[in-house]
């Protein structure tokens, strides 16, 4: 921290600059690459293990129901199979991971442009507003699908 003379001879310490709004910006379009990875990875390790898991558990009702075993053993994994579905279908971590996936790409490549100053911001006048307003743009249709997704998940007599 950097020290200043006030007219009667006192040390003040300067204040410190706020992050620039370049700075900021650059941030915005980083921290929302991290959270759509971040997401879309989540997304994918959850769908991957759910469809394992009924791949597995289906393979094994006919190796089961051909050993003789209980039914309700046999109904327990078919049951556990219709859940894991529904878990699936509840959660939506398949269409979340390749949106998301979709929106870290779409960032990651504006990111890359606006960088190089190249495509659309070889020819900005303001390549920065440029690259936050494409950034939010993203950012806002990936918000909006999600919501109608959601809207379009809610039983019919939630909607009203």
């Amino acid at each position: 921290m950097s020290a200043t003379t006030t007219p009667i001879g006192h040390a003040t310490s300067a204040p410190q600059p706020a992050p620039s709004h370049e700075a900021q910006i650059w941030d915005r379009v980083d921290s929302q690459i991290q959270w759509y990875g971040r997401n879309a990875r989540r997304s994918k390790r959850n769908y991957m293990r759910i469809k394992l898991v009924q791949i597995v558990a289906a393979a094994f009702i006919p190796v089961l129901a051909a050993a003789s075993l209980p039914s309700w053993v046999l109904g327990g994994l078919g049951a556990g199979v219709v859940v894991l579905e529904s878990v699936q279908q509840l959660f939506q971590f398949h269409s979340n991971w390749t949106q998301y996936r979709t929106t870290a790409e779409a960032l990651k490549h504006e990111k890359f442009l606006a960088q190089a100053q190249a495509g659309h911001y070889a020819t900005a006048s303001n390549p920065l507003a440029l690259l936050a307003e494409r950034t939010e743009g993203l950012v806002s249709q990936e918000h909006a699908a999600w919501s109608s997704e959601q809207q379009q998940q809610q039983p019919s007599a939630q909607k009203g």
